[in-house]
Parts: structure tokens; C-alpha cells; sequence
């Protein structure tokens, strides 16, 4: 049988007729009487500890545990995947050759974010074109391609505004509900030197590392592919740089006997046109935000999905009563390793 917690008003009004029980107290009481400021000390310290206690109850859990998931973590040697700081490059006009914007160079973006230059960069042909990182770890450090940044300091012989190229890999730290799905997914299925379901793991280790598939045998015996999605980065797939800090990882970790080849899937676009009543913006944008919820959740590199499943996900829309799926019109079945992603929706 379930334990209610009491309410501090029930566990007061509980201790007042105790006291006037046990009191031989008969007839009308002031309305602040000793007896009912004692109960409601009483009372707010009892209810105090309930609270306590039942904090601990769900600390003593593990998926129910918050404050100490990182600990029930650490037990199965699992850490909570720190901050990236974004990086990417800074183009600025130059007006003459050979100025050098110095290293530590500090450029800020409209909402105030800084990113500092790495190295001492000389101007040539016109534009000096450095490599920065974010002072600010974090997601909040992404910018998309020429976003405008100016020079803190300006530099004689460069222009202070200039514009960024992609700036990417910033991730925020680990939520608790993605460490304790790794930790969850740690104790369901223990390490296997080396089984599918460990590459999985050694991949999502990777900080920015969101969902990750094995291929065992892709390239003949002895062989393992890889390959996995960023998704809190404008761009989920991953470029040159993710897939050597992911190969590097696993090569860290792997059987001495296998080779491990890391990728990049294909995306696959998957774009739909529907008829949905009623038409508001409210429920297009509830579509569009659980087509690309259900994407993410449920796509994999070649799986096919399934029209009914859409249908499904277009129905838990909030404020969504009919609709008319136009397209796609048949289910959706990627090329071997590509995986689907969402594309567009089109409301008729």
C-alpha cells in the first residue's frame, strides 16, 4: 500500500486533537492558544521531516534519484560529460598585408558573448582569417555561418566588425536525464569486452556524442563501424574533427584484436505535407515540433519508418484534432546508412 505523505495542515490539525485528547480538554479554544501554537510547531517541524525523508527516498533510488545521480554514476564509472567550448573561425577585411591580429584577441558577438583568437594571424590578400573559441562554454557559443563579431580592441590596419564561419561544438553540460540513461543502460547490459551494445557506449562517452549505432563486421571479420549524431548542434552529423575524437576514444578502449572504423551517416531529408484541422499556428508548430521529436527519438541509420507511426506523431500534437497525411505517401525506407532526419512540413 502507498504512503501519502500527510499536509502540513492535516499533520497540525492532528497534533492539536492529540494535545486536547490527551489534555482532558473540553469546550472552545482561543483561537491562538498555547495548545495551537504548539501544534503548529510541532506540526511544521514534523512536516519538515517528511519532506527530508522523502527526498531520501528518491536520492536512495536510482531513477528517481536527482542531487545524487552523479554519485550513483560514478559507482559504474560513469562521469557526467562536461562543457565544450565552441570553435570555429573569424574573417575580418584587412587594408593592408601583414598586420597580425595577436593572440588572445577578444571579439564579441551582439548578445555579448566573447570568443578570443587563438594564435598571432598575419592579413593577406585583404582578410585575416583567425581560428577563435568561446569564452563561454556551452551551446549558448554556436553561431551560425556570418554571424557578426567585433574586435574588442581594434588593431590598426583591420577592419573591428567582422563576420564568423560556422562556429560549432559548444555542448552544455549533461542533463541528468541523458547520464541516467547511459547509467541505466550501464547495469541493463554490463560490458562485454568488446559486444555491440559497448561501442554504443564508448561513443556517448564522447562529449556532444547524443546517439550512436555499431555496424559488427561492416568491413569484413575483425571489423567494427561506428558511426553516431550530435544533436544539440546546428549540424548533427559529425565532421572531421568529432569523428577522430570519437575513433580516438574507442581505439583507447576497444579489444586489441578489432579494428574500428568511425563515420558519418548520410542524412536522409524526410519532408511531409499535411492537412490539419484546426489550422492554426499553435498546432502547425505542436506538428513540426513532435515530427522532429519523433525523428530523433525513433530514426536509425537505414530503419524504416513507418507511416502509422507519423500518423501517431502528428496526433500527439497538442491542440491537433484530424489530419490528412499527404505526404509521405508510402512508409519511408532509407539506403543503407542513411539516417532520417527531419526535413519539412508543408501545411495544406
Amino acid at each position: 500500500m502507498p504512503f501519502n505523505r500527510p499536509t502540513i495542515t492535516g499533520i497540525i490539525d492532528r497534533v492539536f486533537s492529540d494535545l486536547v485528547s490527551r489534555l482532558g480538554i473540553s469546550g472552545a479554544l482561543l483561537r491562538r492558544s498555547v495548545l495551537g501554537v504548539l501544534a503548529k510547531a510541532v506540526g511544521g517541524a514534523s512536516h519538515m521531516l517528511h519532506g527530508h525523508l522523502d527526498w531520501i527516498a528518491k536520492q536512495a533510488i536510482i531513477d528517481t534519484a536527482d542531487e545524487w545521480l552523479p554519485r550513483w554514476a560514478a559507482i559504474w564509472g560513469i562521469q557526467r560529460k562536461p562543457a565544450e567550448f565552441a570553435t570555429g573561425s573569424v574573417s575580418l577585411d584587412a587594408f593592408q598585408n601583414g598586420v597580425i591580429v595577436p593572440a588572445g584577441s577578444i571579439l564579441r558577438r551582439a548578445d555579448g558573448i566573447e570568443y578570443v583568437t587563438q594564435a598571432d594571424v598575419s592579413s593577406s590578400l585583404g582578410i585575416v582569417s583567425i581560428n577563435v573559441i568561446c569564452s563561454t562554454a556551452g551551446g549558448v557559443g554556436n553561431a551560425d555561418d556570418g554571424t557578426q563579431l567585433t574586435l574588442i580592441r581594434p588593431v590598426a590596419g583591420i577592419s573591428s566588425t567582422g563576420t564568423s564561419g560556422v562556429i560549432r561544438n559548444g555542448t552544455d553540460i549533461e542533463s541528468d536525464s541523458s547520464l541516467l540513461e547511459r547509467l541505466l543502460a550501464r547495469i541493463q547490459r554490463p560490458p562485454h569486452g568488446g559486444a555491440a551494445h559497448d561501442y554504443v557506449s564508448w561513443a556517448r562517452e564522447v562529449p556532444g556524442v547524443t546517439r550512436a549505432w555499431v555496424y559488427p563486421l561492416m568491413f569484413g571479420g575483425g571489423t567494427v563501424g561506428v558511426s553516431f549524431v550530435r544533436d544539440f548542434d546546428s549540424n548533427i552529423f559529425p565532421g572531421i574533427d568529432e569523428i577522430a575524437a570519437v575513433q580516438a576514444h574507442i581505439d583507447s578502449l576497444k579489444p586489441a584484436t578489432a579494428t574500428v572504423v568511425v563515420f558519418a551517416n548520410e542524412p536522409m531529408l524526410v519532408d511531409s505535407s499535411v492537412r490539419v484541422h484546426p489550422n492554426t499556428q499553435d498546432v502547425q508548430d505542436a506538428v513540426r515540433a513532435e515530427l522532429i521529436d519523433f525523428l530523433k527519438r525513433e530514426a536509425a541509420p537505414g530503419g524504416t519508418i513507418f507511416l502509422s507511426r507519423i500518423r501517431e506523431a502528428i496526433s500527439a500534437a497538442e491542440g491537433e484534432f484530424s489530419h490528412d497525411l499527404i505526404l509521405p505517401a508510402s512508409n519511408v525506407i532509407p539506403v543503407a546508412h542513411a539516417l532520417p532526419v527531419f526535413g519539412s512540413v508543408v501545411f495544406v
